[in-house]
């Protein structure tokens, strides 16, 4: 479990991999924590576990598809895009 998940969009695979890895790079940078990553080879979905926080970055047909953002949705909220 995380205390925070943080959910983005990156406009192509080539970009999704970018913002992963330049997450990744400054985390290790600022915060000397190593995080574990996922799904960077494809570019599609990639998971950043780090620790308190996960990260989300996604194509948008990907985040589309999975609507992560429903399953902690509250009744009668909508979600903030």
């Amino acid at each position: 479990m995380a205390d925070h998940m943080v959910i983005c969009t990156g406009r192509s695979t080539r970009q999704v991999a970018a913002i992963a890895q330049k997450l990744l790079d400054r985390l290790k940078e600022t915060f000397r924590l190593s995080a574990r990553c996922e799904g960077k080879e494809v570019g599609d979905w990639v998971l950043i576990d780090a620790g308190d926080v996960v990260v989300h970055v996604f194509r948008p047909e990907v985040r589309e598809f999975y609507q992560l953002e429903k399953m902690w949705q509250d009744t009668g909220t909508t979600p903030v895009a």
